[in-house]
């Protein structure tokens, strides 16, 4: 089924993403043009919620290969059951079936006892699935470049069994945070988008999207604290993720507004460092001043 720009970005706004054009113009090319749509910036500003909601609106399954140091192929494509190898093996001599040594390897070696990886998995789908690679940027070099193979391929040669092709070509989405600069071989093989922190009026958007419940007067308060809280020296800046947890929180405990010692109890949930809570925790006066937010006190 193909889309129009339009319907691209209506079915992201459907499924709750509040998409500039910009997004949806890279999401729209990478369905056009069945190449891999590579989306870096800031952790928690939304690059695998892309994935998630392209898999909803294309009415397909999400399969997502999460990457690490150390990640190898065969982590990545598939594995042999050995469990379940040897116990064939073992109810082979007990009835005592006489096999050649080659008829028992092709027996075992053969799909049944096949564990299909994530990429294994993308390739053999019998409908285009999204491809989320999540932080390719924390995989080695070494599997970048059999990434980049396959990417340009879309095959895969299993030894024992031979090469599989793809029954439908996968949406991939790649994600990175720039822990590491990526090969030009693989930017070059993708579509590029850069996701940044969102102005204020979106974020306020996104909240209230997210957080139905949500007083008005708290939205527009946490939104704006967490603008002027990203602009601080911190090790760790918080995204959307953090901003949305924290309106669901307060939300729950049925909160319209912000006090500082409100503020100051909850800043667990929005900055995973302690060096930046306790410098938050200092500054936390000249914070409220610059978004306009007054305590009881102030009011009174």
């Amino acid at each position: 089924m193909s889309h129009s720009l339009p319907s691209v970005h209506t079915l992201l706004q459907s499924r709750g993403y509040i998409a500039d054009e910009y997004v949806a113009m890279s999401v729209y090319l990478a369905m056009q043009l069945n190449k891999p749509l590579l989306i870096e910036g800031p952790a928690g500003v939304g690059k695998t919620e892309i994935a998630k909601v392209m898999a909803q609106a294309l009415e397909t399954d999400l399969i997502r290969l999460q990457c690490y140091e150390g990640l190898d192929a065969h982590h990545a494509i598939y594995e042999w059951n050995y469990q379940h190898q040897l116990l064939y093996l073992k109810m082979g001599e007990s009835n005592k079936a006489e096999r050649s040594q080659e008829e028992m390897e092709k027996s075992i070696f053969s799909e049944k006892f096949l564990l299909k990886r994530p990429l294994l998995q993308a390739l053999t789908h019998p409908k285009s699935p999204v491809l989320l690679i999540d932080e390719v940027d924390r995989a080695d070099e070494e599997f970048e470049s059999f990434l980049l193979e396959m990417l340009s391929d879309w095959q895969i040669t299993i030894p024992e069994i031979g090469t599989i092709k793809a029954t439908h070509i996968p949406h991939v989405i790649l994600t990175g945070n720039r822990t590491r600069e990526l090969s030009e071989a693989l930017r070059r093989r993708c579509l590029y988008l850069w996701i940044d922190y969102p102005p204020f009026e979106k974020e306020l958007a996104i909240v209230k999207s997210k957080v139905e419940q949500i007083d008005a007067t708290l939205a527009r308060q946490i939104t704006a604290f967490m603008q002027e809280l990203r602009k601080q020296r911190l090790n760790k800046v918080p995204g959307i993720a953090e901003t949305l947890d924290w309106a669901q929180a307060l939300a729950g405990m049925h909160i319209n507004h912000l006090e500082k010692s409100l503020v100051e109890s909850t800043l667990g949930v929005v900055l995973k460092d302690w060096q930046d809570i306790r410098q938050t925790q200092l500054s936390l006066s000249e914070l409220f001043d610059k978004v306009g937010i007054k305590s009881k006190l102030e009011e009174a």
